[in-house]
């Protein structure tokens, strides 16, 4: 016979947490690829920033979405 294991809280927000590790990663990355790209060439400066912000938006959106999805699918059930 197995032994079932009993999970109780909210596990949501372990899901969470651990999807939230990749727009992590990627806002760092941005950001250091950022301001390296600066560093060579500071004529480019609005440039790179623009693009920098551009995805900085996109990558947290991401995150955003992971933490309101478990509310809008719970309420579909």
């Amino acid at each position: 016979m197995g032994v079932l294991a009993q999970i109780s809280g909210n596990v949501t927000a372990i899901g969470y947490g651990l999807a939230a590790i990749g727009p992590g990663v990627g806002v760092g990355i941005i950001f250091g690829q950022g301001v390296q790209a600066i560093a060579r060439q500071p004529e480019a400066y609005g440039l790179i920033r623009q693009n920098m912000l551009l995805g900085f938006v996109l990558t947290e959106a991401l995150a955003l979405i992971g933490l309101v999805a478990p509310f809008i699918f719970r309420a579909i059930e």
